[in-house]
């Protein structure tokens, strides 16, 4: 027996592209309620901030380096992104 949350039915369609961030215009807070995988170049990446499907790029952490809020530094690395559920 399903529960709603993995219930294919039930999930929101993944976008082109999708930030974790709350403040970004690209952030989709229904998909979050799901667990969402990205692979670039045919492998998973757990450490990505924001994809874009169409343009083949995801933004992830530059090691421990922060920005003047605090924030990671995001770095863009391009490839072929592919968005799923798990």
């Amino acid at each position: 027996m399903e529960t709603p949350n993995t219930n294919p039915d039930t999930r929101p369609p993944l976008p082109d592209r999708l930030s974790v961030d709350p403040r970004s215009p690209h952030h989709v807070a229904s998909i979050f309620e799901h667990d969402v995988g990205i692979r670039l170049n045919g492998k998973e990446r757990h450490d990505v901030e924001e994809y874009c499907i169409s343009e083949g790029w995801v933004r992830v952490p530059a090691g421990k380096t922060l920005d003047r809020h605090g924030k990671p530094l995001l770095i863009k690395v391009k490839g072929q992104v592919e968005a799923f559920y798990k």
